[in-house]
This record gives structure tokens, C-alpha cells and sequence, in this order.
């Protein structure tokens, strides 16, 4: 079954935070990486 990304929320932040949630969960954060993810990076993360 394929699913599609129907919807996604930016919230605006400060600090250099860039973090990635998905169903309240967090899947992704800048913050403990050290780097930003590309695009396919994280469209794989949401799937």
C-alpha cells in the first residue's frame, strides 16, 4: 500500500532548531545531528 504525504506543518523557531515530527513523534532533529537533512532524506523519514 502506498501512502501519500497529504499534509505538513512549519513552525517558525529560532537557534538553528530544524526538527521533524510525525504523529507527535519525533523523527528528525538538526539539533542532535549537527546537520540538516536533504529532501529525500526526509520523505523517507515520513514514510
Amino acid at each position: 500500500m502506498r501512502r501519500e504525504i497529504t499534509c505538513f506543518e512549519l513552525i517558525p523557531s529560532s537557534g538553528g532548531a530544524f526538527e521533524v515530527y510525525k504523529e507527535g513523534k519525533l523523527i528528525y532533529s538538526k539539533l542532535s545531528t549537527g546537520s540538516f537533512p536533504d529532501t529525500e532524506s526526509i520523505i523517507k523519514l515520513l514514510k
